[in-house]
């Protein structure tokens, strides 16, 4: 009996995401692009860039971005990037520091968490002694905590590998997405405000619970920890203790996950195809934390592009990363200048 009624569970549950997800694409998308809003400075291109967010008050948009190509290891810029409203560059620094730039995070008092996805493979001198760590800077650029020992990967309460994702909670708890897939951790891991270990959980696995790239974090009004399990094409949700409470599919294969002020989530999905993620294709979904309703999609602009980063500021403008395209995007709402 009680077999049969987990199988109605998870077939319920089920048809709930495909019902869910058919309504992403009953909408139009009611955005458009602002061509041409981020200004680089000095001639600089913009690299592969994973991470993006934007600052408490929501009006300056941070990025990470892998010193214009796909690692910083061959570059002495600052991938660091602090862009004002106009999208000029206000801001840079962290040159020297990182092998491949993954995460960023703003916490409440303005302070820069970012994390190194990548160590030493064993070929590249220039690696060695960097890498699988995450560093707290102040607004200014002033390095203020660093987790995670330089260049070594492991899966100890001091030790990281392939760090993806950052988040601040408001207790000032600090949850690290740990791992991108392959030979890679599989977890979040915990810390309190000073960096004090409290606890990890999670696996590589399919179950509720496990993960294969916990790749973006994201918390709710309510205090429910988002995580977007990208390899296996779903954003879980768990309390700030690790119990699972749900796990959503419909808003496809999450990259990026960003939660406004308002509860409204926004997934950016840069893989899904018809091999990879049948049934879903590459942009933002768009819906509310509070039904997983997904009321609105963005298609990826670029068909060759990997928009792999999303966050949204405090007029709900739409501000996304590209790995693949490297390239940074605004969208506003149509019939907005």
């Amino acid at each position: 009996m009680f077999r049969t009624r987990r199988i109605r569970v998870a077939l319920g549950a089920v048809l709930t995401a495909f019902a869910l997800a058919a309504g992403a694409w009953a909408q139009a998308n009611p955005y458009r692009t602002v061509d041409n809003f981020f200004r680089m400075p000095d001639g600089r291109k913009v690299g592969s860039t994973a991470g993006i967010t934007i600052d408490r008050d929501g009006t300056h948009i941070w990025v990470f971005e892998r010193c214009g190509g796909n690692y910083c290891t061959e570059s002495a810029v600052a991938p660091i990037l602090e862009f004002d409203p106009s999208g000029t560059v206000v801001r840079s620094f962290g040159a020297g520091m990182f092998i491949r730039p993954h995460g960023i995070h703003i916490d409440r008092d303005g302070n820069v968490w970012v994390s190194d996805g990548e160590g030493p493979d064993g070929k590249d001198p220039k690696r060695n002694g960097k890498g699988h760590q995450v560093f707290k800077f102040s607004p200014e650029g002033r390095l203020l905590m660093t987790l995670g020992k330089a260049g070594v990967a492991g899966s100890g309460p001091d030790t990281f590998n392939m760090p993806s994702a950052i988040l601040v909670a408001p207790s000032g708890d600090l949850f690290i997405g740990d791992g991108h897939g392959g030979n890679s951790n599989a977890r979040i891991v915990k810390f309190s405000k000073d960096g004090r270990f409290i606890k990890s959980w999670g696996k590589k696995g399919t179950a509720p619970g496990d993960f294969e790239t916990p790749h973006a974090l994201a918390i709710d009004s309510r205090g429910r920890l988002f995580v977007g399990d990208r390899g296996n094409n779903r954003v879980q949700i768990f309390d700030q203790d690790g119990k699972f409470l749900e796990e959503w599919t419909q808003f496809g294969r999450p990259s990026g996950v960003f939660i406004d002020r308002n509860d409204t989530l926004y997934v950016a999905d840069h893989q899904s195809d018809e091999k990879t993620n049948p049934g879903f294709t590459k942009g933002i979904r768009i819906g509310s934390v509070r039904d997983g309703r997904v009321t609105a999609f963005v298609p990826d602009p670029d068909p060759n592009g990997s928009q792999e980063g999303v966050a949204v500021d405090a007029q709900g403008n739409i501000y996304g990363s590209l790995t693949g395209g490297m390239a940074l995007k605004k969208y506003v709402r149509s019939g907005t200048n």
